[in-house]
């Protein structure tokens, strides 16, 4: 019927038309598959149990080295990979080739060609081919195999000098689809520079030192103080192929500049001695000595040229502080301290003068708040991140990293692209590949930025560098050292650069710092938990006759509370707080009073004891004790009030029993305080309560007892009469012996009672 319309000249309905070409799109949907080769995805097969190649996406290629990474004319380009068949079906007729792609003309073009993934036709150049290529017969599901593919520079096409894109492909076939197609591509970058430049950008790279806390507050009782550490972690990361271990062994050789937190100097240094380990409910012997001398041997051999930036103590959360700390009482005072300790920290272990002219908030994020509390410290740099200080748009290059903020302050804005590009996975060799050549393509497009100004650049990579962030860095920055298309400086000549007039000096508003670091912040009760124990320790210290015993491992712990490695540890970082703030109450509590029993007070006079006791390792003074009565009506102190004092001074292992003088008028109980205060008035420890009964001796018992003891004396006078008479009158015997002596009188008193006493004290009266 169709047909025969047709052939009459009648016009096809809508219906008709519309089922033509939904029949003539399905009749070419093949070879437009074939076309776009791994454009897309292809469907599941009828059924649904087995799925049909993924297009470029079958084979996994990673490129595990590409040397060298920055050629020069009459090199030989080698890259070596590894081909993971992630599909269903064996590849066949497989073969490696590699694409140049067009020349990259900006950082923003690099970061564009970086997120492209699968394999387009037409966008993807052609491969090199001929003789360049890798043939790969069979490659099975599931099944990985090695390659290595070199070709000459002279045979890649490169033109000018610049960046180029370098795309690795893996063609072959299928049994779903049996004619060539890319299963898989990897790209990276090729920077190009044959000709030497004579405008040269230079880099200011830093090289962090720094550690999360392991020492603890707690010190031995010997004369060296040996410190107890809460863990012996911080061993495997000095010792070789350790984190710390390799930061320093690989930054002896690059020309870089040292960011250092100096307690991590101090742990280091605390270890070359006797130091114990927390073992559970005990201690250990820590083993790590020679590892510790080592180390610091290997760290002050590297450091000689001086190019030490030293931060405060601890490496305190300069965000936390500003945006929850900062009005807590005492916070930016231990910020000072710390940035005063670092000097004196730095100078006796390493043996130099560091720089403390430089805040590192967490990654570089500023606002107005963050750079008042940097400065406080008495830093006048304060390190930036340029997606934090973000240009406005109007430059078409990358300016100097120096920028006036006001105040005399300078942020130095490290460039973000490059301060981040080891971050993530680096333990895998492609990856490791990967991020150095986007590093190094990134910096030669910086150099070929089209301007005249003489340019500082600085890099800031992450606080802890794992060991294959580490390792990936040094590759990086080793490709750089003979000063191609840049030049190295330290970071304080980058601070010092003249500032570019066109960039952008307006620190960010504190609404526009970012929710996930503010998220990791120290919360305000931090910083309250630390002012307690702050007061606690200011309390403790004025009784002590050796302070620094306490106040040096206290005052050093209390920085590390407020450390940034806590940032996302918010349970460790309490645990911390509270193991300090527990110990010193421990301290404390060494010295108190001695609970006493209700006291019995028979007689108007008398005198109360109240002992004190010292059970630390080291004299007290600068206390005082008082004992107050709650009637002064019934039972008066001393001079006849309601309060008495005296001072207190007792040997370390020692007690002291103080005697206060008590009248009595009243019968009755009263209740008595005795508080320790230090010598300003603040009371010290807990009071001690107790009961004092007063037995008031009436004038009738006072008579009887008096006339008791007037019997007494004369009983006394008769024996001692009777006793003269005898012996007057028993002259010498007839036979001239020796009159005989009488016995000693029956004693007038009963022998010592073995019973248990009353209840309560007897006072001495």
């Amino acid at each position: 019927m169709a047909e025969a319309a047709d052939f009459q000249g009648m016009r096809p309905s809508p219906a008709r038309r519309w089922l033509r070409r939904t029949a003539s799109v399905l009749a070419g949907a093949p070879l437009i598959a074939a076309l776009l080769a791994g454009a897309t995805a292809p469907a599941a097969q009828a059924g649904g149990t087995e799925k049909a190649p993924t297009g470029s996406s079958t084979v996994a290629v990673s490129l595990d080295t590409v040397t060298p990474s920055a050629p020069v004319k009459g090199d030989t380009v080698t890259i070596s990979g590894t081909l993971t068949n992630k599909g269903k079906e064996t590849v066949t007729a497989g073969q490696v080739d590699l694409r140049v792609g067009p020349r990259l003309f900006s950082r923003t073009s690099i970061d564009a060609a970086n997120r492209r993934t699968g394999y387009l036709p037409g966008a993807d150049p052609d491969p090199v081919g001929g003789k360049y290529t890798v043939k790969i017969a069979k490659l099975s599901s599931g099944i990985s195999q090695d390659f290595t593919l070199s070709v000459p520079v002279s045979k890649l096409g490169l033109g000018d000098d610049g960046v180029y894109q370098l795309g690795v492909s893996l063609s072959g076939r299928t049994s779903h689809a049996q004619y060539d197609q890319v299963l898989g591509i990897q790209r990276t970058f090729l920077p190009w520079q044959s000709e030497d430049r004579e405008s040269k950008p230079r880099i200011s790279y830093a090289w962090p030192l720094i550690a999360s806390a392991h020492l603890t507050a707690e010190t031995g009782s010997d004369s060296q103080q040996t410190p107890v550490f809460a863990d012996d972690d911080l061993a495997a990361e000095i010792a070789p192929g350790g984190r710390l271990e390799q930061m320093v062994s690989l930054g002896s050789q690059l020309p870089v500049t040292w960011v250092i937190d100096p307690d991590l100097l101090a742990s280091v240094d605390a270890m070359t001695k006797d130091y114990r380990v927390k073992s559970g409910d005990t201690t250990i012997a820590g083993t790590n000595q020679n590892v510790a001398k080592q180390w610091l041997t290997s760290l002050e051999a590297a450091v000689s040229e001086g190019k030490v930036i030293a931060l405060p103590f601890g490496d305190p959360d300069l965000a936390s502080i500003a945006h929850r700390g900062k009005n807590v009482s005492g916070t930016l005072s231990h910020l000072q301290n710390a940035s005063q300790v670092a000097v004196t920290t730095v100078q006796t272990i390493l043996h130099l003068k560091p720089s403390t002219d430089f805040a590192w908030p967490v990654d570089g994020a500023i606002d107005p708040s963050i750079v008042d509390v940097a400065t406080s410290a008495g830093a006048h740099n304060v390190i930036a991140r340029s997606d934090s200080l973000q240009e406005n748009g109007g430059l078409a290059y990358t300016p100097s990293a120096a920028r006036p903020i006001g105040g005399g302050t300078t942020a130095v804005v490290s460039d973000a692209r490059l301060s981040t590009a080891f971050q993530g996975d680096m333990t895998k060799a492609g990856y490791s590949t990967l991020a150095v050549q986007k590093f190094l393509a990134l910096t030669l497009s910086l150099a070929e930025q089209d301007t005249d100004k003489d340019r500082s650049v600085v890099v800031v990579p992450q606080r802890m560098p794992t060991v294959a962030q580490a390792q990936s860095m040094a590759r990086a920055l080793h490709v750089l050292d003979d000063d191609r298309w840049t030049q190295s400086q330290g970071l304080g000549q980058a601070a010092e650069t003249k500032p570019d007039a066109k960039a952008t000096t307006a620190v960010p508003r504190t609404s526009q710092y970012p929710k996930k670091l503010r998220s990791q912040e120290l919360p305000t009760q931090a910083f309250q938990d630390i002012k307690s124990t702050q007061a606690s320790l200011n309390n403790f210290q004025v009784i002590l006759t050796q302070p620094e015993r306490v106040v040096t491992p206290f005052g050093n712990a209390i920085n590390r509370s407020m450390s940034t490695s806590w940032r996302g540890k918010p349970l460790e970082a309490q645990q911390y707080r509270d193991s300090v703030r527990t110990y010193l109450q421990g301290l404390v509590n060494e010295v108190q009073l001695i609970s006493k029993s209700d006291v019995t007070l028979s007689g108007r006079s008398a005198t109360i004891p109240v002992t004190v006791q010292n059970r630390l390792l080291q004299d007290v003074d600068h206390l005082v004790l008082r004992l107050k009565s709650e009637n002064a009506t019934r039972l008066k102190l001393n001079d006849g009030g309601a309060v008495a004092e005296q001072p207190i001074q007792i040997a370390g292992g020692h007690s002291q029993s103080v005697k206060f003088d008590a009248a009595a008028n009243i019968n009755g109980q009263v209740q008595m305080t005795a508080q320790l205060y230090t010598e300003d008035g603040t009371p010290y420890g807990s009071e001690m309560n107790f009961t004092v009964k007063v037995s008031e001796i009436t004038p009738t018992v006072l008579l009887v007892i008096a006339g008791g003891l007037l019997l007494l004396v004369l009983a006394g006078i008769r024996m001692y009469a009777h006793r003269k008479r005898a012996n007057a009158g028993g002259a010498a015997g007839d036979d001239g012996s020796e009159p005989e002596q009488p016995s000693d009188p029956t004693p007038d008193t009963g022998p010592e009672s073995t019973e248990p006493s009353g209840t309560g004290e007897k006072v001495d009266r």
